[in-house]
């Protein structure tokens, strides 16, 4: 990753974003609601929480046949996902309540997805959405050598198969997570002396990071096993909830930049970048299936990524509303509004673009 971060331009002759801001803030005046989240929300947070813990303590006190024990590892995995993007996303930007101290308790969910509230602050907060799609400072196009997201990635010859075998990997994120992403990077993020908000302590961060590593390894291998279920289903079962939960996460979060239409533009030799940072996240970033009220329910609204990315500290049951303001008044000035109309356009979208950044690139 590189050190020194882009600049983004400082002049909107447009006026696109000093607009939109106008307009989205003149609508929750007049309809005199707050941008933070609501009961829908709430309800919705008890919904996944109960998804992903009302299984595992059926696992732990009833004798059920294992397709059942199979199936439920699956609803695990299901919740972990919700609680990641409805709950764990929200309160980590701030938008989950209007009360700081709820918002860190529930952004604390992270801990259940076998992450680190630190590192994730920190690669999503401050690198992605910062640098959106930007080949070297947006971690969130980094798959090290397996995958190649960009074309100012370097190309191997196994990548040529990459729309292939990219799908089964992807499940694998919160497992690492759980196991080697957050080492690497709490190592990484400390040397740099990036944070989000105030910067704590390294022994303070290093301290949160094993106790909780030691915890999660306590309640969902270590417990079920004193209980009584046999060592290989306890590992089974947590690799499936895993796997069902990493898939779901990083599909959702390809879809938004990692498609045919996104860009991936780089600064200058002078380090600035083209455009202002609002319009910048038009190029980079896109919505998928919007009028799908499932989607739009359990993706925490994170099929409206671009109304996310310019307006990271509104909660995402907002975005539906604010969707049609972003959308005209990108129109109005010529901007870029990038939508896929299904998720399956969507998905379509980004394998085919999988592909073509797997073909070798031609020599000049």
């Amino acid at each position: 990753m590189n050190i020194n971060p882009p600049v983004f331009s400082k002049t909107d002759s447009l006026k696109f974003f000093r607009t939109l801001n106008k307009r989205v803030n003149d609508y929750f005046k007049e309809n005199n609601i707050k941008k933070t989240g609501n009961w829908k929300l709430h309800l919705k947070a008890f919904v996944m929480f109960s998804a992903l813990l009302a299984p595992y303590f059926i696992l732990l006190t009833l004798n059920i046949p294992v397709w059942a024990q199979l199936l439920l590892t699956i609803v695990m995995g299901v919740g972990m996902a919700g609680i990641g993007m409805n709950v764990m996303h929200d309160a980590n930007h701030g938008s989950y309540s209007s009360k700081t101290w709820l918002n860190k308790i529930m952004g604390s969910s992270m801990y259940l997805l076998a992450g680190n509230v630190y590192n994730w602050q920190v690669q999503h907060n401050v690198l992605h959405h910062t640098y959106t799609n930007i080949h070297g400072h947006d971690e969130d196009l980094d798959a090290g050598r397996i995958i190649r997201f960009t074309h100012s990635a370097q190309w191997r010859g196994f990548h040529k198969f990459q729309h292939y075998y990219s799908v089964f990997l992807y499940g694998l994120l919160t497992f690492n997570w759980a196991i080697t992403t957050d080492i690497k990077q709490m190592r990484r993020y400390i040397k740099r002396g990036l944070s989000y908000g105030e910067f704590r302590s390294p022994v303070k961060q290093w301290t949160v990071l094993v106790v909780t590593k030691l915890l999660y390894a306590l309640v969902w291998l270590v417990v079920p096993v004193l209980l009584g279920i046999t060592w290989w289903k306890v590992l089974i079962g947590f690799f499936v909830m895993h796997y069902t939960a990493g898939l779901i996460l990083s599909i959702v979060f390809q879809l938004a930049h990692v498609v045919e239409e996104t860009a991936n533009p780089l600064p200058d030799e002078n380090g600035e970048m083209a455009n202002t940072w609002a319009i910048h996240q038009l190029y980079t970033t896109a919505n998928f299936a919007p009028k799908n009220r499932i989607i739009n329910w359990f993706t925490g609204g994170l099929n409206h990524q671009i109304e996310h990315h310019i307006f990271p500290h509104i909660s995402h049951v907002h975005y539906s509303k604010i969707s049609e303001i972003v959308k005209q008044t990108a129109r109005e000035h010529n901007l870029p509004y990038h939508e896929f109309k299904t998720m399956r356009e969507a998905v379509a979208a980004h394998f085919r673009h999988l592909k073509e950044l797997g073909m070798k690139p031609a020599i000049n």
